[in-house]
């Protein structure tokens, strides 16, 4: 189509410098022939910008003399009237349940003296998925006492019997679980003291001690 006067706008006027506007449905090759804006060429000054905006292009363009317009820039090549751009942001969360689960041993208490030459039976109820845990003892200073015992964990229980120790105190039980030993348990110290039943020996008819003394009623 031919120029159109009605589309050119002055946007800026000042210092002897316009900022003109034109808008068109014709493409930006049509424009740039000479004497498309011959009918306002006394209008269009030698310096002026022009934001023309045509059918294929946006661009920002001098004002050459005669009217002609220079190669300037080109702001988008893509689009003629300008349009609003419009943006979908989309967004994402995420939660996370999560669930306790809680895991103890409990060691079954047992007699704080223990006679040597017996054996040192000891149990603990387990709470939680504790497949198999492990039973040492320990003496005074913390060492473990061969041997170490592993068991399973049955109906939420695991018992070990121990031989017992040299005569001595401070032994103490650890438990602990297999798979995680910060799930572990103590027992209160104990002591492992001598046989104290007597050996009697007959002699003349008489019952004596281990000693050697006369029993008495």
């Amino acid at each position: 189509m031919p120029f159109s006067s009605a589309n050119l706008t002055a946007l800026v006027q000042g210092n002897n410098f316009t900022l003109w506007h034109y808008r068109t449905t014709d493409s930006r090759a049509a424009v740039n022939i000479a004497g498309y804006f011959g009918s306002v060429a006394a209008s269009l000054k030698p310096g002026d910008l022009m934001m023309l905006q045509t059918a294929d292009a946006v661009a920002l363009l001098p004002i050459r003399i005669g009217a002609v317009l220079g190669t300037g820039v080109t702001l988008d090549g893509a689009v003629g009237p300008l349009n609003t751009v419009r943006s979908v942001a989309q967004s994402f969360s995420f939660s996370q349940v999560a669930a306790a689960v809680v895991r103890t041993i409990i060691l079954a208490p047992f007699a704080a003296g223990i006679v040597a030459g017996t054996s040192i039976p000891v149990s603990a109820t387990v709470t939680g998925p504790v497949s198999a845990v492990v039973f040492t003892l320990r003496d005074s200073s913390g060492a473990v006492v061969p041997p170490t015992q592993t068991v399973p964990v049955t109906n939420g229980a695991a018992a070990a019997t121990f031989p017992t120790p040299p005569v001595g105190t401070g032994y103490r039980i650890f438990v602990e679980d297999v798979a995680d030993p910060a799930v572990a348990a103590f027992s209160q110290s104990f002591n492992v003291g001598p046989d104290l039943k007597l050996i009697l020996v007959e002699t003349d008819g008489k019952l004596l001690t281990e000693g050697g003394n006369t029993l008495k009623q």
